[in-house]
This record gives C-alpha cells, sequence and structure tokens, in this order.
C-alpha cells in the first residue's frame, strides 16, 4: 500500500510562515501515479476541513479561508507535495492532514497521512 508521511508543522506567530511537505511511498518499491492530492486540516471537535489540492496536470484549488496565503505545489519525482503558508492566523492551528489518491498497479490507492500539528498563537 502506498504511505503518506506529511511534515514541517510546528508552532509560529501569527503572521508566521511555514512549509508542510507530504511524501508518498510505497513500502514494497512498486512504482505508483498521484493523480491527485488534496491538504485537509481538523481542530478536535470540528469537521475535518478541505485546505487545498493539485492533480497530477497541475491544476490547483483552495478553500476560500486561505486563498492568497497559502499556495500548494508538487514536485513530481520525489512524490511530494508542499504546502507554503505565510501570514498564518490562529484559526489557522489545527492538524494538517494529506491524502493521496492514485494508480498502484493494475489498482487504485487512496492513502491518508497521520498529520503535522500547525499552532499559532499571537
Amino acid at each position: 500500500q502506498v504511505q503518506v508521511v506529511e511534515s514541517g508543522g510546528g508552532s509560529v506567530q501569527t503572521g508566521g510562515s511555514l512549509r508542510l511537505s507530504c511524501t508518498a511511498s510505497d513500502r514494497n518499491g512498486r512504482s505508483f501515479g498521484i493523480e491527485y492530492v488534496g491538504w485537509y486540516r481538523q481542530v478536535p471537535g470540528n469537521q475535518r476541513e478541505f485546505v487545498a489540492g493539485i492533480t497530477s496536470g497541475g491544476r490547483t484549488n483552495y478553500a476560500d479561508s486561505v486563498k492568497g496565503r497559502f499556495t500548494i505545489s508538487a514536485d513530481v519525482p520525489q512524490n511530494t507535495v508542499y504546502l507554503q503558508m505565510v501570514d498564518l492566523k490562529h484559526e489557522d492551528t489545527a492538524v494538517y492532514r494529506c491524502d493521496a489518491k492514485g494508480v498502484l498497479g493494475s489498482g487504485r490507492f487512496d492513502s491518508w497521512g497521520r498529520g503535522t500539528q500547525v499552532t499559532v498563537s499571537s
């Protein structure tokens, strides 16, 4: 199965920046193709919220709450998607998780990472 691991979270002050990474790999070393990666965030007790997504063709979409502040990009050879976050606000505090979907062998995969914590304080 394809594994997804997030990194890059941390604690910053309001107005600060962070870059999150989402890297996919197959534990058996099989080749796979990522078709879409989405970043989501969740605060305990709240519903999971879509943040940003990118297709294999490079098309992106963002939640209104992060437009102009967050940028999603992909390093295809490294199977890594980045989420650059600037001008962070307290309300951006959450666990950020990524979801990668694509093709593995003759089948498909849909894999979630465990998440990385982002904390924004004033």
